[in-house]
Parts: structure tokens; sequence; C-alpha cells
């Protein structure tokens, strides 16, 4: 006789993470990256930390409830078949969604941060187009992790509203900083899947060419910001690690991919992109 798992033994066992913590793990630097960015550089000003621990639980039940929803709804291809693993995703939802409503109504009604209102108005309409784009096939797939890497790095602007209270040029600035970086990562990654088995320097140039002139625009871009005031050129100097790692893969012959480690040191790519770009910053 067939015996039924409890929630108990679901919890014990590694499909845990699947229906309770999202599996994308790169989405988690793109999102918290830019939120220690922009409270770091916003708790400058001395505001109290209250808000920005707020946001913290804020950002992070809302990220993680929608892998419980998706596994409850049958939208991907992990779902909750059995009464134990429906069970454990719906107390993950409850959790989520409480801890998500409690964080949220406390910013906006004891914190007065109506202008989350806004930047989450604007990071659902980023996500509703990546699950468009994703509907679309594989040929959309990089264009929807960009589109989807403006709802994650919305944190930085976010954090920064709320430990300074305003929400101004200093806030956007951030957030699209952090998206510039992201969009860098997620090509860079893609790249290294696709041309993994290429050898010369004319094999990898035409694999990643558009990564090249990506990696172009983005110093044109970082030296027009500098230029005219918008940005320290210490924190533009932040992106050069990223930008030479980028362009060494072009003459460094055939390399093996081991995706978590590739994983792991973009990982900390970020991590010193985070911490370069808030001395910069600051100094």
């Amino acid at each position: 006789m067939a015996t039924v798992a409890s929630p108990l033994q679901i919890l014990e066992s590694g499909r845990l993470r699947s229906f309770v913590l999202p599996r994308e793990h790169g989405a988690w630097g793109i999102l918290l990256v830019p939120l220690v960015t922009g409270a770091a550089i916003g708790l400058a000003t001395g505001r109290g930390v209250l808000p920005f621990i707020l946001f913290i639980a804020a950002s992070l039940s809302l990220f993680c409830l929608r892998t419980p929803v998706e596994a409850w709804l049958g939208t991907t291809p992990l779902r909750a078949q059995t009464p134990a693993e429906r069970a454990i995703v719906i107390y993950a939802m409850s959790i989520y969604a409480t801890i998500g409503a409690v964080s949220v109504g406390w910013l906006l009604w004891g914190e007065r941060a109506l202008g989350l209102l806004l930047i989450g108005a604007a990071s659902a309409v980023f996500f509703v187009a990546q699950a468009v784009l994703k509907k679309l096939g594989r040929n959309t797939r990089m264009a929807a992790q960009w589109v989807g890497a403006m709802g994650l790095t919305s944190t930085a602007a976010g954090a920064y509203y709320v430990v300074t209270g305003t929400l101004n040029q200093t806030a956007v600035l951030l957030w699209a900083a952090s998206w510039l970086f992201a969009v860098n990562q997620i090509h860079f990654v893609q790249i290294r899947i696709h041309g993994a088995r290429l050898a010369s320097a004319g094999e990898k140039f035409r694999e990643g060419r558009w990564f090249l002139a990506g990696e172009l625009l983005t110093v044109v871009l970082l030296v027009a910001a500098w230029r005219n005031g918008y940005l320290p050129g210490l924190a533009a100097a932040a992106y050069a690690p990223v930008l030479i790692r980028g362009l060494r893969w072009f003459w460094q012959g055939q390399e093996s991919l081991a995706v978590h480690r590739l994983g792991f040191t973009e990982l900390a790519h970020a991590i010193a992109f985070g911490a370069l770009f808030i001395v910069g910053f600051q100094l």
C-alpha cells in the first residue's frame, strides 16, 4: 500500500526549494545587490534603518511569492500534485503574502512612502511584459530576461527612496545603473552558454559581436553620464572589472562550461560592482 508524504516529509525533501524558493539563482543577485546599493547610498543622509528593514521584507516576500503561486496555478513544469505538496504551497503563499502585506502596508501608511506605488506599478508592467516575451518563444528569451531585470533592479530606486524619503533623479540613476550592469551579466552568461565550444577569436567574435557592441555602448553611456554630471567618475569605474571580464573571453581560447561556477563568478562580480559603486558614489 502506497504511503502519502506528509508536509514535514516534503519540507525535508529537496523538492521544498522548488515549491518555496525561486529557482533563478541569478535573479537573487539582480534583486539584492541593487537593493543594498541603493540603501547604502541613501543611508548617508542619516535617516533611520526601519524603512529599509521593512523594504527588505517586502521585496523578498513578494519576490519569493511568485514561486508557490506558479506551482499552485500550474504555470510551470513543476506543479504541486499531492495533497502534502499542495499544503506546502498554500503555507508558503500565506506566509509570503502576509509578510508582504504587512511590510508594504507599514511603508505606505506608517512611513508615508507613497512613491513606492509608482515604483511598484512600473515593476509590474515590466514583469507582465516579461511574461509576454517568454510566451513568444526562445528567440525572445534574452529580451524577456532584460525586461524582467528592469523589475528586479527597481529595488535600487525603492531602497534609496524609503531611506531618504525622496524619489528623485538619484533614485532613477541608481535604477538605471543597476539595470545596465544586469544586462551585461545576462548577455555574458548567454554567450558563454552558446559559445562554450568556440576556440578562436574569430568564432567568438561572430557569436558575441552584439555583446561586444553592448560593451561599447555601455562605455559610451557611462562617459556621457560622467561628463554631464549625472554619475561620479569613480562610480562609473565600478563597471571596469565586468567590462574587462567580457573582453577577455574573446581571447581566452576554448573554455569548458561549468554553469554553477559561472553563476558564482557572476555573483562575485555583482557584489564587487555594488561595493565599488557605493564607494565611488560616496567619494
